[in-house]
C-alpha cells in the first residue's frame, strides 16, 4: 500500500475576518498526481502557501512526508520543490546559471550539480536552450525552466502553482507531458493548482474542486465526473425567457430527469438511461408546445462537476 507523503486536518488560514481557507482535509499518496482545482480566488494558493511553508496556518494541521509544516518547517523545505505563480527566476540569468543557483542555495556539490542539470534539461527537453538568457527565451521555454528547477534537488513533492498560465494550448499540452514524464522517471509526488478543466482531467490522478474556501468534491477525475450522472443533455429553447422557465418546470416533473439547471441561455439536464432520451424530450417539448432549437448529448466533463456541486461554472464564479 502507497505511503501518504501529505496529510492536511483541518487546516484554515484567516485574513482578519476573511476565511481564505476553510477546515480542509486531504491525503496524497507517494507518487501521485494531486490537483486542487477552482476558481480564482477560491483558495487554492493560500492552501499551497502554508503546506510549503510559507504562511503559517490559523488552525489545523499538515504535515510533508511526515514533518509538520509549522514546527519542522526546515526539514519540510528540504523535501520540496515549489514552482510559484509568479515567475521568480532571473531574466538576466541564463537557464543554466538558474538552475545551478538554485542548486547551490541547496548546498549540492559542483558534481551533483551537473548531473542533476543535465538531467533536467533532459527532463524538461531544453537542451540548447541552456545557455541563453531567460529574457530572450519565450514565455512557455521560461516558465519549463522554472519548473526543472522544482525538479533540481530531487524533492520528494514538488508543488506547481498554477504552472500553464498564460500559455497557448499547444505549450501547455507540452508542459503536461513533461510533468508526467518528470514524475514517471522521478518518482515523485506533484500537487498542482489550476483553474483549468482542461489541466486538471488531463494531468491528474484526483482532483480536490475547491470553492469559497473549502473542499466540495475530491476524487478521481473519471468518478467526480459519475458523480453528476451517466448521462447528459444540454438544450435550448425557443423565445427563452418564461417559455424556458415554464419547460424547466414542466421537465423537473419527469421521473427519468433527475436534474434540471439552467446556465447561459442553455438548459442542462441529467437523465437517467439518457440513451434515446434526446427523442423522448423533442417528443415531451411537441406535446406541450415548446420548441427546441438545439440539444446535444455528451458524458459529464470536470466543468459539469464544478456545476454540479456549485450551481455556477468556474468562468461565472471568477466573474463573481
Amino acid at each position: 500500500m502507497m505511503e501518504d507523503v501529505i496529510g492536511v486536518h483541518e487546516l484554515t488560514k484567516k485574513f482578519g475576518d476573511f476565511v481564505a481557507v476553510d477546515h480542509i482535509n486531504f491525503t496524497v499518496k507517494r507518487g501521485e498526481i494531486f490537483g486542487f482545482l477552482g476558481p480564482n480566488g477560491a483558495g487554492k494558493s493560500t492552501a499551497i502557501k502554508m503546506l510549503t511553508t510559507l504562511l503559517h496556518p490559523t488552525s489545523g494541521s499538515a504535515e510533508i512526508c511526515g514533518y509538520d509544516v509549522v514546527k519542522d518547517s526546515d526539514e519540510v523545505r528540504r523535501h520540496i520543490g515549489i514552482v510559484f505563480q509568479d515567475r521568480s527566476s532571473d531574466d538576466y540569468l541564463t537557464g543554466r546559471q538558474n538552475l545551478d543557483f538554485h542548486a547551490r542555495m541547496y548546498e549540492m556539490s559542483g558534481e551533483e550539480r551537473e548531473s542533476k542539470i543535465e538531467e533536467v534539461l533532459d527532463l524538461l527537453e531544453l537542451k540548447g536552450k541552456e545557455n541563453i538568457k531567460l529574457h530572450n527565451l519565450p514565455e512557455g521555454v521560461r516558465r519549463r525552466f522554472e519548473v526543472a528547477r522544482g525538479f533540481m534537488t530531487r524533492p520528494d513533492v514538488v508543488f506547481l502553482d498554477e504552472p500553464t498560465i498564460g500559455f497557448d494550448i499547444k505549450a501547455r499540452m507540452d508542459l503536461w507531458n513533461q510533468i508526467k514524464t518528470a514524475r514517471e522517471i522521478e518518482g515523485v509526488t506533484v500537487s498542482l493548482t489550476t483553474h483549468f478543466i482542461e489541466e486538471a482531467n488531463y494531468l491528474c490522478d484526483r482532483v480536490a474542486i475547491i470553492d469559497k474556501a473549502k473542499i466540495i468534491a475530491l476524487d478521481t477525475p473519471q468518478k467526480l465526473k459519475e458523480a453528476v450522472g451517466s448521462d447528459l443533455i444540454s438544450l435550448q429553447i425557443a423565445d427563452g425567457g418564461e417559455k424556458r422557465a415554464t419547460f424547466m418546470e414542466k421537465v423537473n416533473e419527469l421521473d427519468w430527469i433527475t436534474r434540471v439547471e439552467e446556465y447561459s441561455n442553455s438548459i442542462l439536464l441529467n437523465a437517467e438511461s439518457g440513451e434515446g432520451r434526446v427523442a423522448d424530450l423533442i417528443d415531451f417539448a411537441d406535446t406541450h408546445g415548446f420548441v427546441i432549437t438545439s440539444i446535444d448529448e455528451r458524458e459529464p466533463s470536470l466543468e459539469d462537476v464544478f456545476l454540479y456541486f456549485t450551481g455556477r461554472t468556474i468562468r461565472e464564479a471568477e466573474g463573481g
